[in-house]
């Protein structure tokens, strides 16, 4: 017994397509996933059926990938991708074959990655199929390409990320010719579309090991073509009194290994929080790094739009690159500008990305503490006070319209934050006394 239990669903298609004369099988990644004693994200399913005959057994169904025989059939209110066994012909983009051709469960294995995704599993049967060795590498802990690297990096560009991601995901060791081949084939990855690196890459930023995929990016030289800013970091030297951990690079992957359960947004945010440091870096008393949040901010602005990153996503990374320096002087704020920065919508994740940082540097966690602690000191309502005055009411009392009108709102808040004045006809009072009204 291998221990792969699939859903019943999955069943119930592999069932129906035996039943019509059709050889069905689990593939792929379900089957890695099944045989490490995780449970798959997916079961995919493998058959020698041609769409039309799937789509003739199952009620609801959608061609998802025609040219490639993809049928996604629906079944218990789950959806599973059912392909036909296939040979992919060249790859004109570098990334999808420009046709295929009909295969047995044998050339199907032999077009894909990595052994340890080229497996297939009979439910009937209670069989491992493998054609390519990848049980043997599966328990060797080694990620390796099927056939000839190379050959298969010309294919498909993205698959040397994918080698990366795998294998930091698994812990495993990236085989040495299929590590040699990453590195003689890396530029080739400058010709993979933007939103596919940025995806890739988020996935292995939220993802176990994430230090250990990026050291592996830059070790291979996919680093410096997919993000040369980060990879600037190598090097660049830090105070050791602040930074006893080395340069700025070793710094980010520190963080990037402490933090395991970060949010997309997060994870980018650690990633590029210094990115700002190697243009600002600056040696006088000692090695200062002088605005580099903001340069930072910056840069991490042009990298979203290089990589296509959706518009709320790259705002908030930037928020969260600009914002990383602010807690320096958090304990010496006014009480209304403290309630401000605390109510900021990004400052959960910026207070974990302090947090990280600290610990992979100095490890003093006194600012972080202090911020907890207010949060829960400090009741809602207190962060956000009713408002006592509106425009309205300002130009009733002889404001004129325009920006002046923001200004004595700000500071009428400012003052309820301060904990100075709680009513409507204080606030009416200060803005008289404070801001009194032209020719009033």
């Amino acid at each position: 017994m291998l221990n792969i239990r699939p859903p019943d669903a999955a069943i119930r298609i592999i069932r129906a397509l035996e039943a019509s004369g059709h050889r069905a099988l689990l593939a792929g990644g379900c089957v890695r996933d099944a045989l490490l004693g995780f449970e798959p994200k997916d079961w995919d399913i493998a058959t020698d059926a041609a769409p039309e005959a799937v789509e003739g057994l199952f009620e609801k169904t959608v061609a998802v990938g025609a040219q490639f025989g993809v049928v996604r059939v629906r079944v218990d209110e789950r959806e599973f991708e059912v392909a036909r066994f296939r040979e992919d012909g060249p790859y004109g983009d570098g990334r999808h074959p420009d046709s295929v051709r009909p295969s047995d469960e044998r050339g199907d294995a032999n077009r894909r990655d990595f052994t340890i995704n080229g497996m297939f599993y009979d439910v009937s049967a209670d069989k491992l199929l493998d054609y390519v060795g990848g049980r043997r590498d599966l328990d060797a802990g080694v990620i390796r390409a099927i056939g000839e690297p190379a050959h298969r990096f010309r294919e498909d560009h993205l698959r040397m990320m994918r080698a990366v991601r795998f294998a930091a995901r698994f812990g495993f060791a990236i085989e040495p010719a299929t590590a040699a081949a990453i590195e003689a084939s890396a530029a080739l990855i400058g010709k993979i579309s933007p939103e596919r690196i940025r995806d890739e890459l988020t996935t292995i930023l939220t993802q176990n090991n994430a230090d250990a995929a990026f050291a592996t990016l830059d070790s291979s030289g996919l680093l410096e073509r997919v993000l040369p800013e980060v990879a600037a970091m190598r090097g660049v030297a830090q105070p050791p009194e602040f930074h006893p951990e080395g340069d700025v690079w070793t710094h980010v992957l520190a963080m990037l290994r402490i933090e395991r359960a970060a949010s997309p947004t997060l994870a980018w945010g650690i990633l590029l929080h210094d990115v700002g440091k190697p243009a600002t870096f600056t040696e006088t008393d000692r090695i200062r790094f002088n605005g580099h949040d903001k340069a930072g901010a910056a840069m991490s602005a042009e990298v979203c739009a290089r990589l296509r990153m959706p518009k709320a996503q790259a705002a908030r990374i930037c928020e969260l690159v600009a914002n990383h320096m602010r807690f320096m002087h958090v304990e010496k704020m006014r009480e209304s500008r403290l309630k401000r920065f605390l109510r900021e919508p990004y400052f959960g994740e910026l207070l974990e990305l302090h947090r990280v940082d600290c610990l992979a540097s100095h490890g003093n966690l006194r600012t972080h503490e202090f911020c907890t602690r207010k949060l829960e000191e400090i009741q809602a309502e207190a962060l956000r006070p009713p408002r006592l005055l509106d425009g309205d009411e300002l130009m009733a009392m002889g404001h004129p319209p325009g920006p002046k009108l923001g200004e004595i709102l700000t500071a009428v808040e400012d003052e309820q934050l301060e904990g100075r004045i709680s009513t409507r006809e204080e606030a009416r009072d200060f803005a008289r006394r404070n801001f009194p009204p032209p020719g009033g």
